[in-house]
């Protein structure tokens, strides 16, 4: 019988990933043991019986929107587009919009006590920097992930929303924006959006070289287009040895090729290290995740818009958006479920290089409790009634962030 220190929180009568039964023995924010059904455990310290419940990895969410969701805010109605889906009238809608939102510090703590009460323990926001709103938004951001910092780890993805060739000043806004404090460089469309897909990765890509950060592009171009816009970032994260820091969000177009197409270009994404987010959209073709990660290819997920300009869905739960991914591309068996649910976890927390991620001896103690009997039954009932845990701590109960 082994004795812990007086500091030690052992979490007893849980489920583990894997239908394994134990205990977790937590100090200093990790994870110091995880003790087996049956085996001894130590004594001394405090202990919390989790009730049978179904203890896996704080979720990832991968690609949100923090400065432009309004949930909390006033209800903004849905602007169609006039034909069909269209980036600058969407961006447009967004700014007509935000000119009559309520402060962003406020939306974007709405959507972080959202996020958080879910579940959500680290996260990559893209926030607006370009030539339309200049640092504000960025500014804003950064002084609210710092007064967040007990709660979550946000990332934050300098992206140029109107465009970098089509925004003057642009360029240099950016670069401003990683000495702030981004840790990743964003883009938009480079062809259809900047008309220009060369000159648009020289600037994404230029900076991140010299400033030794991330690149993460959203591309909504579909077809054969966003097949060779993808191929291009491809190439030049192997020119650079960027591989395992370059993510394509959206990537449309993967849904629109054919089997050989696809297994040529998903062969290209898995020798250059390039992660593919999707959010599983309604109504139009989207990667599919299992022959892309088949492949090699690392695919992750994100709730992208929450309530906004874009389209008024969004509840801020991984788990729910692994559920969607797991319906949409038609998973059911046990495997396939727990594919989905390993897109919202690990998967994630490989495509943004988090380092202490997991339950494992000496990752962060980041968990959540679910009552679940494994992750197949998790993913489809996507239970509420969950506890957050941060470095050990309780943060959030049945959805709402403790004090």
């Amino acid at each position: 019988m082994t004795h812990a220190p007086a500091t030690t929180t052992l979490f007893t009568n849980l489920r583990l990933p894997g239908r394994r039964r134990g205990s977790l023995l937590v100090g200093e924010g990790r994870i110091l043991a995880i003790v087996p059904e049956g085996e001894a455990l130590p004594e001394g310290g405090e202990r919390v019986d989790l009730g049978d419940a179904l203890v896996v990895p704080g979720f990832v969410e991968g690609h949100i929107h923090l400065d432009t969701s309004f949930y909390g805010d006033a209800w903004k109605p849905h602007i169609p587009c006039t034909n069909g889906f269209d980036v600058r009238e969407r961006v447009a809608f967004q700014a007509q919009n935000m000119a009559n939102a309520a402060p962003m510090a406020e939306r974007a703590k709405n959507q972080i006590a959202l996020c958080v009460g879910h579940g959500t323990t680290r996260m990559r926001s893209h926030v607006m920097v370009d030539g339309s709103v200049g640092l504000t938004s960025i500014e804003t951001i950064l002084a609210v992930r710092d007064a967040h910092k007990d709660l979550i780890d946000i990332e934050l993805v300098a992206f140029p929303q109107s465009g970098i060739l089509s925004s003057p000043g642009t360029p240099e806004l950016l670069e401003t924006a990683v000495g702030l404090g981004c840790e990743v460089i964003g883009g938009l469309d480079p062809a259809s959006f900047d008309r220009d897909t060369h000159a648009h990765l020289d600037i994404v890509f230029g900076i991140a070289e010299r400033r030794g950060v991330k690149v993460d592009i959203h591309l909504h171009d579909g077809g054969l287009l966003g097949a060779y816009e993808i191929e291009e970032i491809a190439a030049r994260a192997r020119a650079l040895s960027m591989e395992g820091r370059v993510a394509i969000s959206h990537a449309y177009g993967l849904g629109d090729l054919d089997r050989d197409a696809l297994g040529r270009i998903a062969d290209t994404l898995a020798r250059s290290g390039v992660a593919i987010m999707t959010n599983a959209p309604g109504a139009r073709a989207f990667p599919p995740v299992a022959a892309l990660r088949a492949a090699g290819v690392t695919v992750f997920s994100g709730s992208d818009n929450i309530r906004d300009s874009w389209w008024p869905y969004g509840d801020g739960d991984m788990l729910r958006r692994a559920n969607l991914i797991g319906y949409r591309s038609g998973f059911y068996e046990d495997h396939e479920l727990e594919m989905a649910f390993d897109i919202v976890t690990h998967a994630g927390a490989k495509a943004l290089g988090l380092a202490d991620y997991g339950l494992a001896e000496g990752m962060r103690a980041d968990f959540v409790t679910l009552g679940a009997e494994h992750l197949p039954q998790a993913v489809v009932g996507v239970p509420g009634g969950r506890a957050v845990y941060r470095a050990g701590r309780c943060i959030a109960r049945d959805g709402v962030v403790l004090g």
